[in-house]
């Protein structure tokens, strides 16, 4: 499956939005510096040189970052642990977590609703999620038949459309989902941002990847 990238440039991943936010910090506190194209949030380019000859970043969606890892075509990643759940994929390895990006995954639904049903009483549910695969896990860990309809936003929105009843999502302060008439149920699990690796190249180019992932180690036992 791995297709490692031919040439000798090493690959950062880093997805789009709050994650590369929280990511510059930690990137130039290792000595990495993105090109001043990589800050243009109206640049269309998704590839970016660094001050290091040899190392280039790349930015995507948080959901093609794993992919981008997984066939080996970027060898290191910042990426939330969402993600890396979701995917569970054994050629990803995640030693490193940066501890930024904290939030929670929480099952919500409407107070209309939870006046009618008891969730300690659920043997079937419809589900409006980003992340199908955690939230089947989680349900079947209780018991639960969980039916899970792909959103990749405006989850908060599908329970007043009757496209559901309750959703899985990711909360910080909560206010998101106060603004929309919902209410949290459970947590299924917290998050935070980490560094992840391709396997394969964590092999073939050892000296490489352990240099850095022992620069984005040195960031937390700062800490």
């Amino acid at each position: 499956m791995n297709i490692m990238n031919n040439l000798q440039d090493m690959y950062i991943a880093i997805p789009k939005g709050r994650v590369m936010i929280e990511a510059i910090p930690i990137l130039e506190e290792i000595g990495l510096i993105p090109e001043k194209s990589f800050f243009d949030n109206n640049s269309r380019i998704l590839q970016f040189s660094t001050n290091k000859k040899n190392v280039k970043i790349i930015k995507v969606r948080s959901f093609d970052v794993a992919t981008f890892l997984i066939y080996g075509a970027v060898q290191i990643a910042i990426i939330g642990s969402d993600v890396l759940d979701e995917f569970n994929h054994s050629e990803i390895y995640s030693p490193i977590d940066l501890n930024v990006g904290h939030c929670r995954m929480v099952v919500a639904s409407s107070n209309e609703i939870l006046k009618k049903e008891n969730p300690l009483e659920w043997s079937y549910v419809r589900v409006a999620t980003k992340y199908p695969n955690i939230t089947k896990k989680h349900f079947e860990k209780r018991g639960v038949h969980a039916e899970c309809i792909k959103l990749n936003g405006a989850m908060e929105i599908a329970p007043k459309m009757s496209l559901c009843r309750r959703i899985v999502d990711l909360v910080d302060t909560g206010k998101t989902l106060e603004a929309n008439g919902l209410i949290e149920v459970e947590e299924i699990t917290k998050v935070s941002t980490r560094i992840a690796i391709n396997r394969t190249a964590y092999k073939t180019r050892f000296e490489e990847m352990i240099e850095l992932i022992n620069k984005f180690e040195s960031i937390n036992n700062e800490k």
